[in-house]
């Protein structure tokens, strides 16, 4: 079981002789097809404690257990294979690279983990079909609409086969109509997949669909 543990998990900024306490003593747990929102104010550290679930940053103090390792003592590498494997991303803004194709910018992360050619060309067509794009393989980001570009984040973040997607505010730049249709679809890939999604929010019709609801308030995570 590929569970990711957070025990006690704190984390400050210092500016100069200051410590700006953002997170306090958080505790965690996500299990495979586990549906989790974190919902706060802007500036409440949603996007710190993604980060730090998602091994982007470390803790000040604490532990972050994934399959019964603890990633907070891994090398920058071992790190970087961790992800690539088995955590998906997707965030407010696209991301995409602008010279690459719809099919360029899915199979990236599968060609920098040396996936076989030939089986990650037909997951990525695969993904292009299942997010409705088959149309839209050989166009650049540009010739896309928001909520297309972002279907292609949702692909790219599933090429790996991951078992976790972390996703921060991933409707907040669509419109109502668009953010529907991708949130939807996430709901639907997740339980279809058995992925987890962990995911920071203020969208409160989005945060229904989740099994899970957490507050991040005043440094403190609450399950609500």
């Amino acid at each position: 079981m590929n569970n990711l543990d957070c025990i006690n998990l704190n984390k400050s900024f210092f500016m100069k002789d200051d410590e700006i306490k953002v997170l306090r003593d958080i505790n965690i747990s996500v299990s495979p097809g586990d549906l989790i929102a974190i919902s706060g104010s802007s500036g409440a550290g949603k996007s710190t404690l993604l980060h730090l679930l998602a091994s982007l940053d470390k803790p000040c103090s604490g532990s972050i257990i994934f399959n019964n390792k603890e990633t907070t003592t891994l090398s920058n590498k071992d790190l970087s294979k961790l992800r690539l494997k088995n955590y998906g991303f997707v965030y407010q803004f696209h991301h995409l690279l602008e010279d690459l194709t719809v099919l360029e910018n899915i199979l990236l992360p599968g060609q920098i983990l040396n996936s076989d050619k030939d089986l990650l060309n037909k997951r990525a067509n695969t993904l292009i079909d299942r997010i409705g794009l088959s149309k839209r393989t050989s166009h650049l980001p540009w010739k896309l609409s928001g909520g297309e570009k972002q279907r292609v984040a949702i692909a790219r973040a599933l090429i790996n086969n991951p078992n976790i997607i972390f996703l921060d505010e991933p409707t907040g730049n669509l419109d109502t109509d668009n953010a529907k249709v991708i949130q939807d679809l996430l709901i639907e890939i997740s339980k279809e997949h058995g992925i987890a999604l962990v995911t920071a929010t203020h969208d409160n019709n989005f945060i229904k669909s989740f099994d899970h609801i957490y507050k991040l308030d005043n440094t403190i995570l609450r399950e609500i």
